[in-house]
């Protein structure tokens, strides 16, 4: 791993996401020099399926980084390293020999093997003490039995020792760098069921648990290692840093901070508590890895939002409104609102603390639309309030939020995050915590780190009716599941 660089060096990052793939070139001083954007299509050809084409994700990879690349004024070879980041609990297979797709990409959003993997609700504590997860169709173990079950270029690649299969990072890996390497990071192989937090590698007894071959997964490394060479404009550069999205975005602003949280609102929303090297669970929420190398391992307690720009998705088409409309105008309606309808958000399954991969969605109330899309909004942010409290009962009250991600640059969604919480809100300038973040660990975890300009503050203000309409949402929630939430408010 480089970890100093010269004068005009840059860093190249690559964020592969649910709606877009993004690269990114940095300086050593965490500013960025070149970006490059393409959108991708998410397929969703049944209730509970999310799919992206393979090939499509490869190209937009291939042409995001020659945007950005085409966006600098210098020379690049002056593009030094480069980091992968990627949704978590996304997986595909290929043939690696070939190096073709044998199904889709199934997005961490499908639920489509959800009866198979509710059969192991029995052994929940034991893959909880083992993977930090908890047994639902998200994470790639019901991906995998589906595409083997029901996919016959699968069964037959396995058949003939072609087959692998892993996190989408590992498949743009193979693909993109010379070496074809068959590798996988910490962050991406617990999203999997499959990979046991104490070993730091596959879990024999969980493959065994749920009838999967361990041949076909890919080689698990540290984040911080030479995965192989990226040709940028013809020219090798080292990759040197794999991750999820979600574990880069917590180091956006340099090392995080055990006394704050740290929210991120994209497709889905999600909260983190970092703690290192002694590894913590709590009953309803996650444990994640989203660091590990030289010997260090840096740990989260995490809850997850599974609906909030996927609720913002549907809940737009449903309304009636054109495309992107409820987005530009959510930060006005926000003003305007004075009791928006309640909605209770099981978008995409619902996350912690309730786990509920079924959960029917409904508006609570009347309102027009505009006021319902608040709802929405407000949905998102009792469901981050509710997955704090639960941090509470292991972890000490945050002094900070940081809140990142594209959702985050609407103020009053800020303000009211704050209003709730009681808890001061900063949001940086750069809202794209992933790629800063990435860039951090590319450059090897520099003290000096700091914020191209200074972000905003929303400090706590009291709103009773707020916090009323939060109980309420509550008391409904609990209705809606017939399951109490035991916790303190």
């Amino acid at each position: 791993m480089r970890k100093y660089m010269t004068n005009n060096d840059l860093l190249l990052t690559i964020d592969q996401g649910g709606h877009a793939t993004r690269a990114l070139l940095f300086n050593d001083h965490g500013r960025m020099m070149g970006e490059g954007l393409m959108d991708i299509e998410a397929y969703k050809p049944f209730k509970n399926w999310v799919e992206h084409d393979p090939e499509e994700v490869l190209s937009s990879v291939a042409r995001a980084i020659k945007k950005a690349v085409n966006a600098i004024k210098m020379d690049n070879k002056k593009i030094v390293a480069a980091a992968l980041t990627t949704q978590r609990s996304s997986i595909v297979c290929w043939d690696n020999k070939s190096g073709r797709p044998l199904s889709p990409i199934i997005s961490w959003q499908d639920r489509r093997a959800a009866s198979w993997i509710n059969k192991f609700s029995q052994y929940a504590s034991i893959i909880h003490q083992t993977t930090g997860l908890f047994p639902t169709a998200h994470y790639g173990a019901s991906k995998f039995r589906w595409c083997m079950d029901n996919l016959p270029a699968v069964k037959i690649a396995y058949e003939n020792n072609h087959l692998s299969w892993g996190p989408i990072a590992s498949f743009l890996m193979f693909r993109l760098l010379e070496q074809r390497p068959l590798i996988t990071d910490p962050a991406n192989a617990s999203r999997t069921l499959l990979w046991n937090f104490h070993t730091m590698d596959w879990d024999e007894t969980l493959l065994n648990l749920f009838s999967l071959p361990k041949k076909p997964l890919p080689r698990c490394v540290p984040t911080r290692f030479y995965f192989g060479d990226l040709y940028v404009s013809g020219r090798p550069v080292p990759l040197q840093i794999a991750t999820g999205d979600q574990s880069a975005a917590l180091f956006a602003n340099g090392e995080p901070e055990s006394e704050y949280a740290y929210i991120n609102i994209g497709t889905g929303a999600f909260v983190q508590r970092p703690f290192r090297n002694e590894i913590g669970f709590a009953s309803k929420l996650l444990t994640s890895v989203v660091l590990q190398y030289d010997n260090m391992t840096t740990y989260v307690l995490e809850g997850t939002v599974n609906g909030a720009g996927s609720a913002f998705s549907k809940i737009e088409k449903e309304l009636g409104f054109d495309p992107g409309e409820a987005r530009q105008r959510l930060s006005d309606w926000m003003e305007t609102a004075i009791s928006p309808p309640l909605f209770l958000n099981g978008v995409s399954g619902l996350g912690s603390p309730f786990w509920v991969p079924d959960f029917q969605s409904k508006f609570i109330g009347g309102g027009e639309n505009w006021e319902k899309f608040v709802g929405v909004a407000e949905s998102i942010l009792f469901l981050l309030q509710i997955n704090m409290i639960e941090m509470q009962k292991h972890l000490p009250h945050p002094t900070k939020i940081l809140i990142s991600g594209g959702w985050s640059n609407h103020n009053p969604l800020c303000q009211r995050l704050a209003d709730l919480s009681g808890v001061s809100v900063y949001r940086p300038v750069g809202h794209e915590a992933t790629s800063r973040g990435a860039a951090y660990l590319l450059a090897g975890r520099p003290k000096f780190w700091p914020e191209t300009a200074t972000g905003s503050w929303f400090n706590p203000k009291p709103e009773p009716e707020l916090k009323t309409r939060f109980q309420r949402w509550l008391t409904l929630m609990e209705k809606a599941i017939e399951t109490p939430y035991k916790g303190d408010i």
